[in-house]
């Protein structure tokens, strides 16, 4: 509590696009919450009144605008191919979708170092952190079933969840978990997932994790706490969390080389192996256990053509599947989200920033851009929508490098027709000049606890 005079002058502010979107994404009959304890009432921040709507309207065919000339798929193709030479990363896949049709889902390169094999369309990778829009998005199915709302309460469904505060307890909703406002601090017991912890224990552990606000007064990235929407699916809909999404959103939109889990991935016919660096280069690794134990949160599997069919999915082309005023909803901001703007390509193009459910949304430069990234061991990966084109991009790679980063970038620029920046350090033509994108590097292993550093499987 040392830091409680700073908090009490906190202020959740909407501005740039999340101020523009706010008032759409929150529904004007707002529940009105519990009194606050009078642990709550610390804090001075009061819990949030307001919930998605169960519809949004979606963006009409008339305000899509063609992309910018000079948009060659076969360019981004052939650069993603560069990002593999040399074994810069060992493989990639890409998928790029405009307008309901597939511009590209190829791979680059190859699955494992060791023993190498080409990736190709069908070669599965671990999506790590973009998992999370597919549990966004399957929660927002049974909110379109009328199975669920986004207002319910998570104790309703999960009836030994507890947070530290009775009253948060009973005022988290679901979509308090999906768009990170638990009320925790950031990455609360990621360390111990890295120390083999199952979920079923950690979950239990939140009843004993520090709070910084009420529960969807605050953002704070989680993925023990976001995977407490697994529970709450298989309470409402009688199916397993992995069954459900199987059911509803893999095999509905022909993700066929999608799965679940690690026995998902390796048994399929082509997956693609965690590299990490060594001083002799590029190391093949074993997938590690952890975070799939928290499917919702990173246990998706998938390939290039899956992704492009994913991508199909969330741009509306399957309304058969996913409605488009429930895709609305998923891709509205409810929470400001700035320190998502820091480095790199966000810095120079994001003007704002806020979390959806299961979705980042930015400003990019003018321009709403519906995002997720994902990291975790050996695997790194990006998603981007940009509404009023009509375009979905996928990029995935194999390789704790954040080389291949700048690919995104330099398709939304180009897609825009926004000036041009030299995002990726490849030989690639005039147009694009500027500083090589920033790097990641492995990080030490953590020590267990409640964390407040970056986790593997989050996105940065």
């Amino acid at each position: 509590m040392k830091d409680m005079s700073k908090r009490r002058r906190l202020r959740p502010v909407a501005s740039g696009l999340l101020g523009v979107l706010m008032p759409f994404a929150l529904s004007s009959t707002a529940q009105t919450p519990a009194p606050a304890s009078q642990t709550l009432q610390a804090f001075n921040v009061a819990a949030a009144s307001t919930q998605p709507m169960p519809y949004r309207t979606a963006l009409g065919q008339e305000q899509v605008q063609p992309l910018a000339p000079g948009f060659d798929a076969a360019a981004f193709e052939s650069m993603a191919e560069q990002l593999t030479y040399g074994e810069r990363v060992p493989g990639m896949a890409l998928a790029i979708v405009q307008g309901g049709r597939v511009l590209s889902a190829r791979g680059f390169g190859v699955t494992d170092v060791n023993h190498p094999q080409p990736v190709d369309a069908h070669t599965v990778f671990r999506l790590a952190s973009l998992s999370k829009a597919f549990a966004g998005t399957m929660a927002g199915l049974l909110v379109n079933d009328g199975t669920l709302r986004w207002d319910s309460k998570v104790v309703d469904y999960v009836p030994g969840f507890q947070l530290s505060d009775p009253v948060a307890t009973r005022q988290l909703t679901i979509a308090d978990v999906l768009s990170h406002r638990v009320g925790l601090t950031r990455n609360a017991y990621d360390r111990d997932v890295e120390s083999n912890d199952d979920y079923y224990t950690l979950s239990h552990k939140l009843a004993y994790a520090p709070l910084r606000c009420a529960p969807g007064a605050c953002y704070a990235y989680q993925n023990v706490a976001f995977s407490l929407v697994g529970d709450v699916v298989f309470a409402a809909s009688g199916n397993f969390y992995e069954q459900s999404v199987e059911k509803r959103i893999f095999k509905p939109l022909g993700m066929n080389d999608a799965s679940m889990g690690l026995a998902g991935i390796q048994a399929s016919p082509s997956w693609a192996r965690p590299h990490v660096r060594s001083r002799n280069g590029w190391v093949a690794l074993t997938p590690k256990p952890t975070y799939y134990r928290l499917a919702p949160a990173a246990g998706v599997n998938a390939s290039a053509t899956d992704m492009a069919q994913w991508l199909l999915g969330q741009t509306g082309h399957r309304p058969d599947v996913l409605p488009a005023p429930l895709l609305a909803t998923l891709h509205a901001p409810l929470i400001s989200t700035p320190g998502e703007m820091r480095s790199g390509w966000r810095h120079e193009r994001v003007n704002s920033a806020g979390y959806a459910l299961g979705w980042r949304v930015f400003d990019y430069a003018g321009h709403q851009v519906v995002f997720h990234a994902g990291a975790v061991q050996g695997y790194r990966g990006l998603v981007a929508l940009v509404p009023e084109r009509d375009l979905g991009i996928a990029i995935l790679w194999n390789g704790e490098s954040g080389l291949p980063s700048g690919l995104l970038p330099t398709i939304l620029d180009r897609a825009m027709g926004l000036p041009a920046q030299r995002w990726l350090d490849i030989d690639v033509d005039s147009d694009f000049g500027g500083d090589n994108i920033l790097a990641e590097r492995p990080e030490a292993a953590p020590k267990r606890g409640v964390s407040t550093g970056k986790a593997n499987a989050s996105p940065r």
